[in-house]
């Protein structure tokens, strides 16, 4: 049986009430709170930033998974390291050096995770793919929660698999973006290790039953 991680996305969150959302997580069958930090450049939205980041790690008891959604992201790895991300994903479309970035992230004792634009082919990591723990397929264009899922993420997912294998790395596949009940089965299926769940979980009744669904239908 296969246990796929599942990733509420904090950005999605009550941040009147965000204290209480991440007990929510904490208490809930989620493996990890996925983090994104934007900031109006490379994405046209910005999200939260130092302060705020600290504060969820100072309640969180669970994986910290940060997805930097910024340009030059090299200059800030030691400080997200030191605000306590576990794991640290860049994108390939704002690294100019991703395997220098890679050894950066790794030099600092964090899992280093390259995320993928919707229009990114995922060839182009075959020279990395060894060097990298986890690929994030952005499943939505990135900048904003809410949007519709891309259907030929499990085409890209599949191709992806496909590469690890051939390459025999131990690289994790993460999906991004528009992930509900009726796209996370197949999503694992096709070869997905961990989704990330945003307006799906926090806009939900009973986050903690969505989430518990999540994991339930995604275990094959």
């Amino acid at each position: 049986m296969k246990n796929t991680i599942i990733a509420p996305s904090v950005l999605a969150a009550d941040f009147a009430n965000l204290q209480r959302d991440i007990e929510m997580i904490n208490s809930s069958e989620a493996d990890w709170f996925h983090i994104d930090i934007m900031d109006g450049v490379f994405v046209p939205n910005i999200s939260f930033g130092m302060p705020v980041l600290e504060a969820i790690t100072k309640h969180a008891k669970k994986t910290i998974d940060v997805h930097l959604m910024i340009v030059d992201p090299d200059r800030y790895i030691k400080t997200f390291k030191n605000l306590g991300a576990d794991i640290l994903t860049v994108h390939y479309e704002a690294c100019t050096h991703l395997h220098r970035t890679l050894q950066a992230i790794k030099a600092e004792g964090m899992k280093a995770g390259v995320a993928l634009n919707p229009h990114t082919n995922v060839s182009l990591l075959e020279d990395v793919i060894q060097d990298i723990d986890m690929v994030c397929i952005m499943s939505v264009n990135p900048g904003f929660g809410g949007q519709s899922y891309i259907e030929n993420t499990y085409k890209k997912v599949a191709q992806l698999k496909e590469l690890i294998v051939k390459n025999n790395a131990a690289t994790l596949i993460e999906i991004d973006g528009g992930v509900t009940n009726k796209n996370a089965a197949e999503l694992v299926r096709a070869g997905a290790d961990a989704l990330v769940a945003g307006n799906y979980v926090f806009k939900a009744e009973d986050p903690i039953a969505t989430i518990a669904d999540l994991k339930k239908i995604t275990s094959l």
